[in-house]
């Protein structure tokens, strides 16, 4: 079956001018607002009354993820905002730390970011963890905070207990909108995530999300994502999504997931590093997103999900890839677009298409699924064996894969539409977009890594004239290949030494990039988007 690539959608976004959000005296980046907003009317009376308790619940996962990051009170550090352009910055970035500029403190006698949040003891170092954790396994879980028992001692909270008021009102939320709920795995669902709130056994409504199929509203909520935890990547942050699924572009979308055993073979490397199987229950879909809430909705705002991230679940049943089609837009409109016709040569301008942006994204999220979950010398699993750096070589994995995999589909006569070189000119200014998001973010790391990466391998060259960049395609290609064979080797081998080298190498902006950076912010061009959410954008007041 050959896939056509046939995308079409709308945005309607409204911008605010660089400096306005938030004040240049605040921070040094600037947002574009996009009002998150989708068409009611196609949702029954049921899922209608859903959706409020929804974004209650997920409100709730805001509460929590303050309270993760930041050690002090909320609302006195809002309270002490000297403008309201730094109060919204402070909630832009969920603490005083802006989180697009390496975490630097933005606001005066703050000191710097803890690389563990407010995960663990601001006074505990790393060895005193490693020997606790090795008579107390439970320090280390996703889902216990750390802190210092009455004789000095590190103990292990469980999430349930810390955060015990949040989740029970979330709990009931969600277990409202579960009798609501007309589609019986959606209702399966939302009950043992009610449930899963108040136990921290997530595994069971992992599988039920997992195993609905038929539901238009779906909502994602909990404990998921490591990237807060800076200084081991164990501890899992709270957020919440609230979708509405597009039946007929998911419908579009379902074939790719069914190619992933066979691209799995194809992989670049030995046959140990790619011996297990993705799961075939792996679904792609295409959502709007209506709310984003904690972690999700910190600093640069995700645009594609690819969940759960449980290894166990992902083996047996593999991931859903959630395309968030309506956020995809406006970045692309708002602020890949201008970028590139800052940045990339131009007459290979013609090859910046959002066809192509939402392919490398879905594709992104596609090769989380690829390559290995567990080192193949008994290192444990590869989140384990790589601790701090997990995260960040995980989404680099995950970018250079999916471009091979596209590459494979051109190749094999999948995908007839549009042009590989389409795809390759648009991940390249795709790096200039996503590389600003700073040291601080894995996503930003796994850039810079990238970018630096296929330089050095002169996968493209920067015209000192005009200040543009060109795609060699041939190098390119080698590059991805080349890249996609190490990213994999070290994850296989569980390799923390090897990943740190990298991370120290190539994981930097030098100075020839910042330059070109600068001129990015010097055009205005915003960073990233936030948002105009709630049941007031929904349902405005006739």
């Amino acid at each position: 079956m050959k896939i056509p690539l046939l995308f079409s959608i709308t945005a309607a976004a409204m911008v605010v001018p660089a400096g306005t959000l938030p004040a240049q005296e605040v921070g040094t980046n600037s947002y574009s607002l996009f009002q998150l907003t989708t068409d009611m009317g196609q949702l029954t009376p049921s899922e209608r009354q859903m959706i409020p308790h929804l974004i209650q619940a997920a409100e709730l996962m805001d509460e929590i993820f303050w309270m993760q990051t930041y050690s002090g009170s909320r609302e006195e550090l809002l309270d002490g905002a000297s403008s309201e352009a730094e109060r919204a910055y402070l909630d832009i970035n969920y603490g005083p730390w802006d989180r697009l500029s390496g975490n630097v403190s933005f606001m005066d006698g703050i000191g710097e970011k803890p690389a563990g949040a407010n995960f663990y003891p601001s006074d505990m170092t790393r060895e005193e963890f490693e020997a606790a954790a090795a008579d107390n396994p439970e320090l280390a879980s996703l889902y216990t905070f750390v802190r210092r028992g009455g004789d000095g001692s590190l103990q292990a909270v469980p999430y349930r207990e810390q955060f015990a008021e949040q989740v029970a009102a979330a709990s009931e939320h969600i277990r409202v909108a579960a009798e609501l709920a007309e589609d019986p795995g959606l209702r399966n669902y939302l009950e043992l995530r009610a449930e899963a709130l108040l136990t921290d056994d997530y595994q069971p409504s992992d599988l039920a999300w997992m195993q609905m199929k038929n539901n238009r509203i779906d909502f994602v909520v909990g404990p998921i994502e490591t990237y807060e935890d800076q200084l081991f990547g164990y501890k899992a942050s709270y957020e919440a999504y609230v979708l509405i699924k597009d039946v007929e572009w998911s419908r579009r979308l379902a074939r790719y997931a069914e190619l992933l055993p066979g691209l799995q073979r194809a992989l670049p490397v030995p046959d140990e590093y790619k011996q297990e199987t993705p799961g075939r229950d792996s679904e792609l879909n295409a959502y709007e997103v209506i709310y984003y809430a904690g972690e999700a909705n910190s600093g640069s705002k995700t645009i594609a999900i690819n969940l759960p991230n449980d290894e166990e679940v992902q083996l047996l049943q593999g991931t859903r890839r959630l395309q968030l089609k309506n956020a995809m837009r406006a970045k692309f409109d708002l602020i890949l677009e201008p970028i590139a016709g800052l940045l990339i040569a131009e007459d290979q301008r013609q090859h910046i298409t959002f066809d192509a942006f939402f392919a490398n994204t879905m594709f992104h999220e596609v090769a989380h699924g690829l390559g290995i979950k567990n080192t193949i010398n008994g290192n444990g699993t590869v989140r384990q064996a790589l601790q701090n750096h997990a995260s960040a070589l995980e989404e680099g994995k995950a970018d250079v894969l999916g471009l091979f995999m596209i590459t494979q589909l051109y190749e094999r006569g999948e995908i007839e539409q549009g042009s590989l070189r389409d795809n390759y000119v648009t991940f390249l200014a795709s790096i200039f977009r996503s590389v600003r998001f700073g040291a601080s973010s894995a996503h930003g790391r796994a850039n810079m890594i990238r970018f630096n990466f296929f330089q050095d391998f002169g996968a493209f060259t920067r015209d000192d004239a005009t200040g543009t960049y060109r795609v060699d395609f041939d190098r390119f290609a080698e590059a991805v290949n080349e890249l996609s064979r190490r990213i994999l080797t070290l994850q296989g081998n569980g390799d923390y030494d090897g990943v740190a080298r990298l991370v120290e190498e190539l994981g930097v902006i030098r100075p020839g990039l910042q330059t070109d950076l600068d001129r990015l912010r010097s055009q205005g061009i915003p960073v990233d988007i936030v948002f105009e959410q709630g049941m007031s954008v929904l349902e405005p007041a006739s």
